[in-house]
């Protein structure tokens, strides 16, 4: 027994050797994913990176100052500090050869070599939907978001998002909202929140059972450079990837070229010809995306095979049809149901566009009393069938 038990432990410190051997190439200097992949088939094993000669190293395909770093072993301390420190931060990382790396990003030209993980490992393997989109959304666009992501995450997809301002965030909080999964793809390391103020997001992410995700070292702050590298990630681990809002020169516009090459689904929500974000998803539109205006869109343009897996998902029998029912539509709000002062208010605001409370007082005071359309707002608030935005301005959720 005591052999055996000897035999599994060195099995296990092999397994971890190897993963420290992937880690300690991805912090070496000039090696990208690509070289680290092809280097790792030269040499045969992970491991083997700490021990093959210089000579092998450069053989490798590892350039000559890459390869001194590696062999002086400066690699092997940078890779089992880092180690060190991401598990005192409560995160862990995936190697390309771990089980739990999700499969679909395998497929891509160029998975990252590790991926840092705060979170919920086992939520990569999910099938996902990237909800993509402008910093600065419209009314209309935030609400779409959020609207779409929650409804989708009722169905038990995952909903993959950047964690940015604006569309991003939205795309988690109706992930949120519904008690379902989100996964947030950062552009930094997995200690760094960008921005600041998703602090308490990036926590409700975690909390809830969903994850963070970089292909960034711990410390990595924000740079014009890594998001586009991110953006990569967001297509390639999801099915598909649905834009919101997004402008000409929007960075959105590389993830919806990463979803093509990559040959994911792309749906787009149509916009307001007249709003300068509605040109990506127009855009895309006209190149061949999905028009998307509800979650029954995505749904049946999804596989059979994915159908299935989330179908077999759900909690309670029937939970699908039973949640369709007013989530296809975007006019019916059950308005019968309010009482009337509520119906009156709720009436006079907008989906698209904000109206500021003095505007909304002055153009109902010979129906309703401001006293009654305080006490409107803030029942139709609580029902969330309103949002007050900065100003005392609202807007009609979707």
């Amino acid at each position: 027994m005591g052999t055996t038990l000897h035999g599994a432990g060195a099995g296990v410190a092999e397994r971890e050797l190897a993963r420290l051997g992937w880690v300690a190439l991805a912090l070496t200097p000039e090696m990208g994913p690509t070289r680290i992949a092809k280097a790792m088939a030269r040499l045969g094993a992970a491991e083997r990176v700490f021990e093959a000669s210089l000579t092998e190293l450069e053989g490798a395909g590892l350039p000559a100052r890459s390869a001194q770093f590696v062999f002086e072993g400066r690699a092997h301390e940078a890779a089992e500090n880092e180690a060190k420190r991401v598990a005192e931060t409560g995160g862990t990382f995936l190697t390309r050869e771990d089980a739990a790396y999700p499969e679909r990003l395998l497929e891509i030209y160029d998975p990252p070599a590790v991926l840092w993980i705060r979170g919920d490992a086992t939520v990569l393997a999910r099938p996902a939907i990237a909800v993509v989109g402008t910093r600065q959304p419209s009314p209309y666009g935030a609400g779409m978001a959020e609207m779409l992501s929650r409804d989708l995450a009722n169905r038990r997809l995952v909903i993959v998002s950047g964690m940015a301002r604006g569309v991003d965030s939205a795309a988690h909080k109706g992930a949120l909202d519904a008690g379902g999964k989100t996964v947030a793809v950062w552009g930094t390391g997995i200690d760094v929140v960008c921005p600041k103020e998703n602090k308490k997001l990036a926590e409700r992410i975690v909390e809830s059972g969903g994850t963070i995700v970089s292909e960034f070292p711990l410390g990595t702050f924000p740079a014009p450079q890594n998001f586009p590298l991110r953006n990569r990630i967001l297509s390639g681990m999801s099915v598909g990837v649905l834009v919101v809002e997004a402008g000409e020169y929007s960075g959105t516009r590389i993830t919806a070229r990463c979803a093509m090459e990559q040959n994911r689904d792309v749906y787009a929500v149509p916009g307001n010809v007249t709003n300068k974000n509605a040109w990506g998803p127009n855009t895309l539109i006209k190149q061949g995306a999905k028009l998307t205006a509800t979650w029954e869109d995505v749904w049946e343009d999804l596989s059979s095979e994915v159908k299935r897996e989330l179908e077999e998902a759900m909690e309670v029998v029937g939970e699908i049809e039973s949640k369709a029912g007013g989530a296809a539509s975007l006019f019916n709000d059950g308005e019968e149901t309010l009482p009337e002062q509520e119906r009156v208010v709720l009436n006079r605001l907008r989906r698209d566009e904000s109206i500021q409370l003095d505007e909304l007082i002055e153009g109902l005071e010979s129906q309703v009393g401001s006293a009654e359309i305080f006490a409107a707002l803030f029942e139709l608030e609580l029902r969330r069938r309103v949002k007050q935005l900065p100003g005392k301005n609202y807007v009609r959720c979707f």
